[in-house]
């Protein structure tokens, strides 16, 4: 090879080597302007594994993925009620690469009672409000306590004396009993756990007298205990012989409702994006089947109507945190 097509293959391989990489830049830029999302999405749950949040979150896990078009990479971080997790996600970045779980009453109470939360409610931006569990009071299944009256009557006569299971402090559990204390001049020893399932464990391995349950837990386990009172206005379906409180004289209702959240300033596209993804899972007719066979009422709130509600029980639940004298 002589001189000249040394020079004339050097140009030629040097102007595909350009072409190569140019090509290679426009590919990546594509990828990278891609609608959100582009890569896997970390779905925490800020409590314990085994909880409702959880069992929810691993149900919807399929779904999302095939509606999404990525890996979703379920997490936990459990820890002070949940506020660990809130704390974390209100300092996250706002990609919508993380979603965590979004407890109500719970991200609503721990600001309002502790000085340290780490993180304000309105820091959580509301994507999609999909499930409801009512909160019930159950004991062993040979406890000496038939009714919701012979469980007052003897924790008025025994301040202390009675155990409670529950999940967290500042939480749902913790608030129902709060609640129950004050309406009926009792005083129970509350002990709290890092989560539904390992407060329910505590309740079966018998270190509690007491447990306060979310209704699928409730269901899952009634014939290992005896159910006195469930916190829905009317009775609740899938129980049907159970009173609720307001049927035994107590003005109370007590839940849990559950959705999912953003860092503060997620743009409001990649919002809708998760928003639409969750209502799809949701109204998912083989999905809503499997969330009533397991005792969850499931519920179908937007962003922009979750955000409201979440305004209406901040509200509500500062009246009652009042009168219970914890503000």
């Amino acid at each position: 090879m002589n001189r000249q097509t040394r020079v004339f293959v050097t140009m030629i391989a040097a102007t595909l080597g350009a072409l190569v990489t140019l090509g290679g830049a426009h590919a990546s830029g594509q990828a990278e302007g891609r609608e959100y999302p582009t890569r896997a999405i970390s779905y925490v749950i800020p409590f314990a594994p085994g909880g409702q949040s959880d069992v929810t979150a691993q149900y919807q896990k399929p779904y999302l993925e095939e509606l999404l078009g990525v890996n979703v990479l379920i997490r936990h971080q459990a820890g002070a009620g949940g506020a660990l997790g809130w704390a974390a996600l209100a300092a996250g970045r706002p990609d919508g690469y993380t979603i965590m779980g979004n407890n109500i009453p719970h991200i609503i109470i721990q600001p309002l009672i502790r000085d340290d939360a780490g993180y304000r409610t309105e820091q959580l931006k509301p994507v999609y409000l999909f499930q409801t569990t009512p909160i019930g009071i159950a004991v062993h299944a040979d406890s000496p306590f038939n009714t919701l009256e012979d469980l007052i009557h003897y924790a008025r006569s025994n301040p202390g004396a009675v155990t409670v299971s529950g999940s967290g402090t500042h939480s749902g559990h913790h608030l129902a009993i709060l609640q129950l204390q004050h309406l009926t001049g009792t005083e129970f020893t509350y002990i709290p756990a890092t989560g539904a399932a390992p407060s329910l464990t505590n309740f079966l391995g018998r270190h509690t007298d007491v447990l306060m349950a979310n209704s699928d837990d409730l269901v899952a386990h009634r014939g290992e205990m005896k159910i006195l009172a469930v916190g829905t206005t009317d009775r609740f379906g899938p129980l049907p012989n159970v009173p609720t409180f307001i049927e035994q004289g107590l003005e109370m209702t007590a839940g849990i409702d559950r959705g999912v959240a953003v860092s503060p300033n997620t743009p409001d596209d990649i919002v809708r994006r998760l928003e639409e993804a969750f209502h799809a899972v949701t109204t998912n007719p083989v999905f809503r089947a499997e969330m009533d066979a397991m005792g969850f009422e499931t519920q179908t709130m937007g962003s922009a109507e979750f955000a409201r509600y979440i305004e209406q029980k901040t509200g509500e639940i500062q009246t009652v945190l009042r009168e219970l004298g914890e503000l």
